[in-house]
């Protein structure tokens, strides 16, 4: 009995270690991919970037204003630009994808 609880163990141990091992070794530079990118995909990420902020911004206004912490006037106020900069950075990465 003793002797199948220290394999079980020792097996348990081998496979969290073949596992875990991929996530321990360091990246291989070559692979960077950052490095490697060209204009007009940096262009595409900045604008991703952009809607992401601009959605993030709408979507937090509009819980803010839903949990009373903004008022109706304010919300009035700040919907607009959100809109319109989300709406904008939309309409500029489908530009973006529609030309490559």
């Amino acid at each position: 009995m003793n002797a199948a609880i220290v394999l079980g163990a020792v097996l348990g141990a081998l496979c969290v270690v073949l596992v875990a091992l991929p996530f321990l070794r360091e990246p291989d530079p070559v692979s960077d991919e950052i490095e490697k990118m060209t204009p007009e995909r940096q262009r595409r990420l900045a604008l991703a970037e952009e809607r992401d902020r601009a959605l993030a911004a709408l979507k937090e206004l509009e819980a803010d204003h839903r949990n009373g912490r903004v008022n109706d006037e304010d919300y009035r106020a700040s919907i607009g630009p959100l809109r319109r900069e989300a709406a904008g950075a939309l309409r500029a990465l489908d530009g973006e994808v529609g030309q490559a």
